[in-house]
């Protein structure tokens, strides 16, 4: 009988927990977490006791689409619940999930979906190159206004970066091996083959090229046996307990002043969850765990960048089809309120055809906004080939809210230098090329625009 990947919040603080003291990597010995599981679980439940408890706040004021105001683990790093990872085969599922049930019939038992890297529309050739971003992102005038990255650590959560290629490429980056982390040890930071995660540190490092980077290479996961899936969602859980415990340090600990998280990869396919209506689904659950901790690293002052998806209408990555009806392109933490969400276009400020059309499943107005993509860039997948996708829009947004963050960094008690804010910020000046101003589906409030970064202090 077949397996599938299951994340469980527990209520008490499991034997495996570890404080924001303990090391980035959790420890061979850690015992497993069962004191805090109850008794009578199916005979194929296997907990995952090589994966650490990550601590959660669960949410209880709701405004959006059930999303607290604000919520999320606070600095002293308390939890009312901890996430961790196990495994049951698919027959026994309901048992478990009967079995887990609260005291008062909530449920602990969620999806831990595949999630793919959100790659290249084939066939087209590249529009424009690099340099013609740089010149529509004003990277010049943004480096003489000291917009350049510095003092911001950039979090590139993706396959992993080649430090190596990014210097053939013309670039000096700068990488804190201390504070990046992966899934699999094999792969050092920094050291991993050329491949998506390279393409992302590329196009963020175009505007922000003195930013510090981090490498999380958490789609190096696999599922045993091999599969369509590029990671566990649950490892970009860990993922994110590491970043929180970077940005919970006390500043004068921190080597960044500010943190931006970019994320190009999301979940394709709806077979890739819990059907609709069961309460451990991913993609429209604002109390699935990895909802919960995209929320308190935003909560902690993160600036967290996700791509809109390539599930638009016109050409579809494959792994989109068959489409659903009622299935948002758009879902997940792609379409996290406290997320930048970012649609795609090319050099010549025009739509590509497989950039993901809102609304979101979490937030109505996802895509936030929408910027560069499909130009010859880090030729991460072989001389001549465009970096595409809103996988490359993504990181491209990414570092400008870099640049911007090294002139106007985070502040804990400025209400001015929330992340909040500074989505305001990028949406109110995104620039329409057509149409009236406002929110649409396709493009957002627009493309990511610098014109007037100037004078963003009266805003910062």
């Amino acid at each position: 009988m077949p397996t599938v990947g299951v994340i469980l919040t527990l209520p008490d603080e499991p034997a495996v927990f570890r404080s924001a003291t303990t090391a980035m990597l959790p420890s061979p010995n850690a015992a497993p977490a069962t004191s805090s599981l109850p008794p009578g679980l199916p005979s194929s439940f296997a907990l995952d006791d090589a994966f650490p408890a990550v601590p959660l706040a669960l949410q209880t004021a709701r405004n959006v689409r059930g999303f607290a105001a604000g919520a999320g683990v606070p600095t002293g790093r308390s939890a009312s619940a901890f996430a961790v990872r196990a495994h049951i085969e698919v027959d026994q599922l309901n048992d478990l999930v009967g079995a887990m049930r609260g005291p008062g019939g909530e449920n602990r038992v969620f999806s831990d979906p595949g999630i793919g890297a959100v790659p290249t529309c084939g066939g087209d050739p590249p529009v424009g190159t690099s340099l013609d971003v740089q010149r529509l992102l004003g990277a010049g005038r943004l480096a003489a206004l000291g917009m350049d990255g510095k003092d911001v650590a950039l979090a590139i959560v993706d396959t992993g970066i080649n430090l190596e290629h990014l210097r053939a490429r013309g670039f000096s980056p700068s990488m804190s091996y201390h504070g990046s982390w992966s899934p699999a040890p094999a792969i050092p930071p920094g050291a991993a083959p050329v491949d998506h995660g390279t393409m992302c540190a590329y196009a963020a490092l175009l505007s922000a090229p003195r930013a510090t980077l981090l490498d999380y290479a958490v789609l190096q996961s696999r599922r045993q046996g091999g599969s369509v899936m590029d990671g566990f969602l649950s490892d970009a859980v860990l993922a994110y307990d590491k970043l929180l415990q970077l940005m919970t340090l006390a500043p004068e600990e921190r080597f960044f002043s500010s943190l931006v998280v970019n994320n190009s990869w999301g979940m394709f396919h709806p077979s890739w969850d819990f059907p609709p209506g069961h309460p451990g689904r991913y993609s429209d659950n604002p109390n699935h765990p990895f909802n919960l901790i995209v929320g308190s690293l935003a909560s902690a002052g993160t600036d967290i960048l996700f791509a809109a998806g390539n599930c638009g209408p016109t050409c579809p990555d494959r792994r989109c089809l068959p489409t659903v009806s009622g299935f948002p392109a758009v879902n997940g933490a792609n379409s996290h309120p406290e997320v930048l969400s970012v649609a795609g276009v090319d050099t010549n400020r025009t739509l590509v055809g497989y950039s993901s059309h809102g609304p979101g499943a979490l937030a109505n107005d996802k895509p936030d906004l929408a910027a560069y993509t499909h130009f010859l860039g880090s030729e991460a997948f072989g001389n001549g080939t465009p970096d595409s996708g809103t996988s490359t829009a993504c990181p491209v947004a990414a570092g400008i809210v870099a640049a911007l963050r090294s002139r106007y960094p985070y502040e804990p008690g400025n209400p001015r230098r929330t992340p909040g804010n500074v989505r305001d910020y990028l949406r109110n000046t995104a620039v329409h090329p057509s149409g009236p101003a406002g929110w649409t589906p396709d493009l957002g409030t627009g493309i990511i625009d610098t014109a007037n970064f100037p004078n963003a202090a009266s805003v910062l």
